[in-house]
């Protein structure tokens, strides 16, 4: 089963969700409907990576860290990202991110995500064995 992203309506604000075969794939997926909230990420060509760890004591946690370090990451460099690389070990997340600098006219920006939050927050193993990672961001 291949990994696929998702929105989801919540009031003013937007649900992310990724969905794939391992817990990692999710994280990746939902990384990458992060950034379909502002742009196509599929237009975003991934030119330079960027390293991003983070720990946390659940996996919803680490979800909601992993997506803000991406939004932190985006904000410093002014960069945008379109491919993921996540590894988790027990509370860890190493990630690679891979992506370049915005460019306005090409990426035709949408919004811009002001955090991920803790609402609607959910990482868990679905009925057909495949995972999902949630939340609502704040735009």
């Amino acid at each position: 089963m291949a990994g696929r992203y998702e929105h989801f309506v919540h009031g003013a604000d937007i649900g992310v969700r990724g969905i794939g075969p391992t817990v990692e794939e999710a994280f990746v997926q939902a990384a990458r409907a992060l950034t379909a909230v502002m742009v196509d990420p599929d237009r975003v060509t991934p030119r330079e990576p960027v390293a991003i760890a983070a720990s946390a004591p659940d996996l919803e946690t680490l979800l909601v860290d992993w997506l803000n370090a991406l939004l932190f990451e985006t904000a410093t460099r002014h960069m945008l990202f379109g491919r993921f690389a996540v590894r988790i070990a027990g509370d860890r997340l190493e990630a690679t991110a891979w992506g370049e600098p915005i460019d306005p006219l090409r990426h035709q920006p949408a919004v811009e995500v002001k955090g991920a939050t803790m609402t609607e927050l959910a990482v868990r193993r679905l009925p057909d064995g495949s995972w999902l990672a949630q939340c609502v961001v704040d735009v």
